[in-house]
């Protein structure tokens, strides 16, 4: 056999497989989040934080994070979504996890990252949820249950989205919605037991790859992470692990059917973390 038709003939077939010895690389480094209050850029650490970079673009590429929530806000601290999802149908949907991925606590929860929820008490915990820092939360994010992956950081004026999102007002609708925002809603809605639809939801109709050079974040300068250690937080963390968080029944059919019972509108629940 002609030596150099078979090593031909491997690589072709080494393509086709997906198995060919190529360099194993992030292939993308800018997204774009597509929600109904606006549209932001950011841009990923995937050379310093490849195993998370690369967790989140899975959940991307797979178009996981179509049609999901903001569930989270808690002013002056984060905004946090990727584990719900909303089809105008109840009950609400959580977004399909994939095996944690190793914590990766390189650098600083200063105000516009991106960062990993995750389970309280397990450092490599992280699936799909995430959350923007509204603030510099270093303090009380950087040294906790291992430190809180960040792993890119808005860029451009995508922060004018976010912060509009966190000044929106939040409602405790019990379980993992205690601090949910909302839109044209107010508390004689809530009081009165008004239905929410898409039209109250901040909703993410898509993330997508808007930059796949690899090397786009080489002009950043992120914080380091300077405070590894055990810490007790001030704020509750953010969390949402394993199977995305707690969600209670009645916070599931609350969100788009007014409730029967005030009673279980006004129970907080905690949900999973330290």
């Amino acid at each position: 056999m002609n030596p150099r038709i078979n090593r031909r003939s491997l690589w072709l077939a080494a393509l086709i497989s997906g198995t060919a010895l190529l360099p194993r690389i992030v292939d993308a480094t800018v997204v774009e989040f597509q929600t109904v209050m606006g549209n932001f850029e950011v841009n990923l650490y995937d050379n310093a934080t490849p195993a998370t970079a690369a967790n989140f673009l899975n959940y991307v590429n797979n178009g996981a994070y179509t049609n999901t929530l903001f569930h989270r806000s808690v002013a002056g601290f984060v905004v946090q979504g990727g584990g719900f999802t909303f089809d105008l149908a109840v009950p609400l949907d959580l977004v399909p996890t994939n095996a944690p991925v190793v914590n990766e606590p390189e650098f600083s929860n200063v105000r516009g990252t991106i960062a990993m929820a995750k389970v309280g008490g397990d450092p490599n915990s992280a699936t799909s949820q995430w959350y923007f820092n509204l603030a510099n939360n270093s303090a009380n994010l950087d040294g906790q249950n291992g430190g809180f992956t960040v792993f890119g950081q808005v860029i451009g004026n995508g922060m004018d989205v976010i912060d509009a999102i966190a000044a929106l007002p939040r409602f405790d609708f019990s379980g993992a919605t205690n601090e949910i925002p909302l839109r044209n809603y107010t508390t004689t809605d809530f009081n009165n037991l008004v239905p929410i639809d898409d039209t109250h939801l901040v909703i993410i109709t898509a993330v997508i790859v808007t930059d796949s050079t690899v090397d786009s974040a080489a002009g950043l300068n992120p914080a380091p992470n300077t405070l590894i250690s055990s810490s007790s937080p001030s704020t509750p963390p953010p969390t949402g692990g394993g199977g995305g968080g707690t969600f209670s029944v009645f916070a599931l059919f609350g969100l788009l059917l007014a409730y029967r019972f005030r009673t279980t509108r006004r129970l907080r629940m905690h949900t999973r973390g330290a």
